[in-house]
């Protein structure tokens, strides 16, 4: 039989140590006897890949031979979004004199049935701005699909289908093979090196800003140095004045 993950042990034993303490506190239970028993199980730390632009861009030249994957990769990659966001995407989401694109939903292949469910959190539900080249190429995209109504998705290829292609293009061009959800960590840190905020950030992705200040803080720029410096002008400042 397969051993349970370290990242289970971890979480059943959080899940009952609290429950324990909530016996502590309400009903007179003595002491937290999975507290005394110690942890067990760690978490599961993935390490955190991206591509830069250069290297997103040769992965897209290669995907060029097949439109859904193409086009499908520029929404990923472009927009920040999520796998199962990207894949219960219509046409009635998108706005082309806006420039953007509605996120409401998310897609699951569940039991053998095609499933659309509500975003992961309330953050999800978002309007995404687009690029004027990516509402283009979107339009050109749509005007492929034949038939195709409002309501329509308009990505109906599975999961496995994109890693595939993943796996395919990653080959291709000579670039790291990454995970389809490193594409939206590839997006955040072209943003951060672009120099927006976490806030501005996690309002496009759906994150919570805390969340993009954590999970990217070795990303964003150390400010030490300019704060030293502007404190060393304010200072200076202050004693040419007492002179």
């Amino acid at each position: 039989k397969k051993p349970y993950s370290q990242t289970y042990l971890k979480t059943l034993h959080n899940q009952l140590s609290a429950i324990f303490n909530h016996a502590v506190r309400y009903y007179e239970l003595r002491s937290n006897p999975a507290a005394k028993a110690g942890n067990m199980g760690s978490e599961e730390h993935k390490e955190m890949l991206f591509w830069t632009k250069e290297e997103y861009k040769k992965f897209s030249f290669e995907m060029m031979d097949k439109p859904v994957s193409f086009y499908a990769f520029e929404i990923l990659y472009w927009c920040g979004i999520r796998e199962g966001e990207l894949l219960a995407l219509t046409a009635a989401d998108f706005d082309f004199e806006k420039e953007t694109v509605r996120i409401n939903k998310s897609y699951q292949r569940l039991h053998g049935e095609d499933v659309i469910t509500t975003p992961k959190t309330k953050k999800s539900n978002r309007i995404i701005k687009m690029p004027k080249f990516l509402c283009e190429e979107m339009q050109e995209y749509l005007q492929m699909l034949y038939g195709l109504k409002k309501k329509d998705r308009i990505f109906t290829v599975t999961k496995s289908y994109l890693h595939h292609e993943m796996d395919r293009g990653a080959k291709a061009a000579g670039v790291k093979r990454i995970r389809i959800h490193d594409l939206r960590h590839s997006h955040i840190s072209l943003l951060i090196d672009m120099g927006f905020s976490a806030v501005a950030i996690a309002d496009r992705v759906g994150h919570e800003s805390i969340d993009i200040t954590y999970q990217y803080a070795h990303l964003f720029p150390s400010k030490q140095t300019e704060m030293a410096d502007r404190l060393d002008d304010l200072g200076k400042g202050e004693i040419e004045n007492v002179s």
